[in-house]
């Protein structure tokens, strides 16, 4: 078989990513015109998608999350090529993000920045810790499994939500890591202490988290969400938020987004928002590069690709 040519395709709006070109050479293929090419790396948006030609194969998108490519039915106008999204290859920093946004809720951070006086008698009842506590980690796919072992060296007990609910290992994965399957995901909210939602967006997992599973957590519980913000029910989270049905919620992303000026959540004292900006363009070229990298060996080696995207699940 010959060698693969995968050319880099520019989005109009970005810069030539000189990086992924790289990764293109590093990964054994060479960079070509689109109608020479078996493979293409985009990184624009999905409405500049360009029409491809027979001859590619293959399509690594630049995004984790990628509802934008259903809706814009570039899936359903090329059926027989395979689509591979960016999966996996933000995990450590988004995972770090959730961890920020976590700590920051439990140690009391957003009324300690709003003290302009020594009210420490008013804090230390507030003032909590992960140790001892179990953590649900919904869609424990890269992010969740990245964030895993930097929550159990802090005595986090983790409860791992995953569509088939098969036991999550790994080098950096203790045994001590509880899995269940997504179809059990009502039964652990009793248990959990804080939620961090890292699941993928989909017709199913909209409000995922909503008025019923917000109830039934502890007046101490926050909830992370650094996925999508349609997986939370917006207004369930604002009631649960202002009556104090729970403790806080550390948003990276929101429904809707961008959060308008004015809205509610913006004045509650226990939210923390961040503007999705987990996973900055400084830190996420260089990753998506590394990514790019991996898959074209595989694809020039004829493997099994990372991060394939399967139409029929919506990721």
């Amino acid at each position: 078989m010959s060698e693969p040519v995968v050319p880099v395709a520019i989005g109009p709006d970005r810069p030539a990513p000189t990086l992924v070109e790289k990764a293109v050479v590093e990964g054994g293929a060479v960079v070509s015109d689109l109608d020479e090419a078996r493979g293409l790396i985009w990184v624009g948006k999905p409405a500049d998608f360009p029409p491809l030609p027979e001859s590619v194969e293959w399509v690594q998108l630049p995004a984790a999350g990628v509802e934008d490519w259903f809706t814009a039915g570039v899936f359903d106008r090329y059926p027989k090529v395979r689509f591979t999204s960016a999966a996996g290859a933000f995990a450590a920093s988004v995972a770090e993000h959730a961890l920020m946004l976590l700590l920051a809720g439990v140690r009391y951070l957003p009324e300690h920045l709003r003290a302009d006086s020594w009210r420490q008698q008013d804090f230390f009842p507030h003032v909590g810790s992960l140790r001892g506590k179990t953590v649900t980690i919904v869609g424990a796919g890269g992010i969740g499994r990245a964030l895993i072992p930097m929550l159990t060296p802090l005595g986090a007990h983790v409860i791992a939500v995953t569509r088939s609910g098969h036991p999550i290992t790994g080098p950096d994965i203790p045994d001590s890591v509880e899995t269940v399957s997504a179809d059990q995901l009502g039964k652990v909210w009793s248990r959990t202490d804080h939620v961090v939602v890292a699941a993928p967006a989909t017709p199913e997992t909209r409000h995922l988290i909503d008025a019923d599973a917000l109830s039934r957590l502890k007046p101490s519980s926050w909830v992370i969400n650094i996925a999508r913000g349609p997986l939370i029910d917006t207004d369930a989270l604002v009631s649960a938020l202002s009556s104090g049905v729970i403790g806080g919620a550390g948003l990276d992303v929101t429904d809707p987004e961008p959060l308008p000026d004015g809205h509610p959540l913006w004045t509650l004292p226990n939210v923390i928002i961040t503007p999705h900006d987990s996973n900055p363009p400084q830190l996420r070229l260089a990753a998506f590069a590394d990514h790019v990298a991996a898959n074209v060996s595989r694809f020039v080696a004829g493997r099994e690709l990372l991060a394939p995207i399967d139409p029929r699940r919506g990721y």
